[in-house]
């Protein structure tokens, strides 16, 4: 599409907007018809850790959703010179899981808590023992039984449980829906009828029998919505707190609202069986999207599924790249006292590229990058490390290197029940995120880790926003006879060009000798968990 050709397209509403709540970032992309971004917008942002809880506060998710709609505005008047007053459709997307509770006056009843919270091991615990499933910590599910087994008093007072993303669509639909893939991560689905498990819906509601609970599960849960369907139009109300200026038009249409995980497969073309992908940023997690159920439970592996409701096998990680960034910024403010101007991008560029200058194992050196507790290890929570022996090779690549592949330690371990254990099989491996972002390093370091090549597009930049906005077309375009996996294929990603690195023998070797070092040295972590207060 040309200059005008856009700016017609966006005066019409020949558009859509897919804005995504990332742990980081919150970033708005605007697509045309031909899907490809034509506009973006972002801020910003941090979670806090208050009162032992992980959490963003709703005056951050407001200020930051209109900051991010308003970068994108900006954007669309400098570069075509009209005013964004209307799309074709709306998508919203977040950081899966957590728990965002609300009482009958659509009151937050306390702080929204994060996936990132290990506080609910009791909970998760006795949950997967009695429908023998896993049931991660970061689940809603776990969120709320932990609370419940806590005695916390605001209990009672729930109306509606949700996410980030579904609490957001929430507020600016007045619909109590999710996306099949968010939902997924809120309690277990049956994907033969696309909607929660009755028969764990029913073991539940047994669990709090005795407590007399003012409401049973399903009352408080949102519908559940597959790829596709209609999720609520833009209210008055909506269009005003998305865009304060007014000049937003209310009745636009929304897509189910969906997790990271979900809109991460769909911007790598991630949905069909053999498929899989990796999202590696502040967290790290692998999806594969299954042929077969797996033959057994396994504590370090969520199922999940798709945005249509395939089953997934989810390997997650609450770490990965945190703990990296932090040593980088340290490398920054030497730099800045030395007086050389080095741009950050620039920094992370070198530091990154180093590493493939490196011992194959790291020179010996060990680190965990826990920032906060990490499930597939056991560890409650954080304590970055960094260790070496007096005979540790201590050079900037090794330590770059190194850090470089305890960002993936943790899913590594997970991944070799899948391939080891189950032998799950898998076409293609697509990666996408932060970690990706330098050329060539990422995806050697990860196609070491994984053992099969890995693949990453030159439109995995945009993102879970730009999956959403898909998602949001999608539904947009939907005709009944053409699944998401086709139109994918045929209207998004035909001819999209990627590049491939296959495993290298070398970095496979060191990488394996490193977890090695990784796994027998989690006892460090442990300690210094328990003696560093």
């Amino acid at each position: 599409m040309n200059q005008n050709d856009i700016r017609n397209a966006i005066e019409a509403g020949q558009t859509a907007l897919g804005i995504e709540f990332g742990s980081t970032r919150i970033k708005a992309v605007l697509i045309g018809a031909g899907h490809a971004p034509i506009a973006s917008g972002s801020h910003e942002w941090e979670n806090r850790y208050e009162n032992g809880v992980w959490t963003y506060s709703l005056e951050d998710v407001w200020s930051g959703l209109q900051a991010s709609y308003r970068d994108l505005k900006h954007a669309v008047q400098t570069q075509y010179g009209v005013s964004l007053r209307t799309v074709g459709a709306i998508g919203f997307s977040g950081m899966m899981h957590g728990y965002v509770a609300v009482d009958k006056d659509a009151n937050l009843l306390v702080p929204f808590r994060t996936w990132r919270n290990t506080i609910t091991g009791q909970a998760a615990e006795k949950l997967t023992e009695l429908f023998q499933f896993n049931i991660p910590q970061r689940w809603s599910i776990a969120h709320l039984y932990q609370a419940i087994l806590n005695g916390e008093p605001h209990i009672r007072e729930i109306n509606h449980l949700t996410t980030l993303a579904g609490y957001v669509h929430w507020k600016l639909t007045g619909e109590q829906v999710l996306g099949i893939g968010e939902a997924s991560g809120m309690f277990p689905i049956d994907s033969t009828i696309n909607d929660y498990d009755a028969g764990r819906i029913s073991q539940f509601d047994e669990l709090l029998a005795a407590q007399n609970m003012p409401w049973r599960l399903r009352d408080i849960l949102p519908r559940v919505l597959v790829a596709g369907e209609a999720a609520g139009a833009l209210t008055a109300e909506g269009a005003k707190l998305l865009d304060p200026s007014g000049e937003l038009q209310a009745g636009i249409p929304l897509c189910p609202p969906e997790g990271d995980a979900g809109t991460g497969m769909v911007a790598t073309n991630s949905v069909a069986e053999r498929t899989g992908n990796v999202s590696a940023g502040t967290s790290v997690f692998a999806m594969i999207v299954l042929e077969k159920a797996l033959s057994k439970l396994y504590p370090e592996i969520d199922m999940v599924t798709t945005p249509t409701g395939k089953p997934v096998a989810m390997v997650h990680s609450n770490n990965c790249t945190s703990d990296l960034n932090a040593w980088i910024d340290l490398f920054q403010e030497v730099t800045g006292a030395l007086g050389v101007a080095v741009s950050e991008s620039q920094l992370y560029e070198t530091l990154y590229k180093t590493a493939l200058q490196g011992d194959a194992d790291g020179g010996g050196l060990l680190a965990y990058n826990y920032v906060s507790g990490e499930h597939i290890t056991h560890m409650e929570e954080g304590r970055p490390l960094f260790v070496r022996t007096p005979n540790s090779r201590f050079t900037l690549a090794n330590f770059m290197r190194t850090h470089l592949f305890a960002s993936v330690g943790a899913l590594k371990i997970g991944l070799d029940i899948l391939f080891d254990k189950e032998q799950v099989e898998i076409d293609q491996i697509l990666g996408h995120g932060g970690f990706f972002k330098t050329e060539e390093v990422g995806q050697r370091i990860m196609a070491a880790a994984m053992n099969v090549p890995v693949s990453v597009m030159e439109t995995a930049g945009e993102g879970g926003a730009w999956g959403i906005a898909l998602l949001a077309a999608y539904m947009a375009r939907k005709s009944e006879q053409e699944p998401l996996e086709a139109y994918l294929a045929e209207k998004v990603f035909a001819g999209e060009k990627a590049t491939t690195l296959a495993p290298d023998a070398r970095d496979v070797e060191g990488f394996t000798a490193f977890m090695a070092r990784y796994e027998q040295g989690l006892g460090i972590e442990r300690a210094a968990i328990e003696g560093l207060r």
